[in-house]
């Protein structure tokens, strides 16, 4: 079972929270859907027959049931609700991502974080400055965050495509504790 950040003591009081939205993830994702419709439904539309009694809300209703359920079914599947957390305050980072154990690291501790896009997701890295400098915060079950091969050295990945508030403003909060290069 992994371990929600309401179970975890903040590190400093000024901690600002960033985690997976189910909500954020089905509404990314109808809308997805809903637009591939809509670019579709005209091509669709062109090579077969509209005649006179054409209704192109029937489709549309049929299309945003279709999007609603498949959202809804990748929202609530296992890849779906897996849950990323990242709270940033004077006190450290602590880290998530996809049901590991949170670990904290302090901010003398951190080499190297990177938020950034690959495809559609986002991804944020971080790299400390020695692996034995990681503290796990809670439970010992999962173990931590995965590891990447980055160009700084191994670095704990987690997926932000679904993080709220939204990477850009977790971007913000890392730079009040990071140098400028950070």
């Amino acid at each position: 079972m992994p371990i929600a950040p309401e179970q975890v003591e903040a590190p400093a009081r000024d901690a600002v929270l960033f985690k997976s939205s189910p909500v954020r993830t089905f509404l990314a994702l109808f809308v997805l859907l809903m637009l591939s419709f809509a670019v579709v439904a005209p091509l669709a539309a062109l090579l077969g027959e509209g005649g006179a009694g054409y209704r192109w809300w029937q489709t549309a209703l049929q299309a945003a049931v279709v999007a609603g359920l498949a959202a809804g079914a990748y929202t609530y599947s296992t890849r779906g609700s897996l849950t990323t957390w990242v709270r940033v305050s004077a006190g450290g980072l602590e880290l998530a991502a996809q049901d590991s154990d949170p670990i904290l690291l302090d901010w003398a501790d951190i080499k190297h974080v990177t938020v950034r896009r690959e495809g559609l997701k986002n991804l944020l890295e971080v790299t400390p400055v020695d692996l034995d400098v990681v503290h796990p915060v809670q439970g010992e079950e999962a173990g931590p965050p995965a590891l990447a091969e980055t160009v700084d050295g191994q670095s704990f990945t987690a997926d932000l495509s679904e993080i709220w508030p939204s990477p850009r403003r977790l971007r913000r909060e890392l730079a009040k504790y990071l140098p400028a290069d950070g």
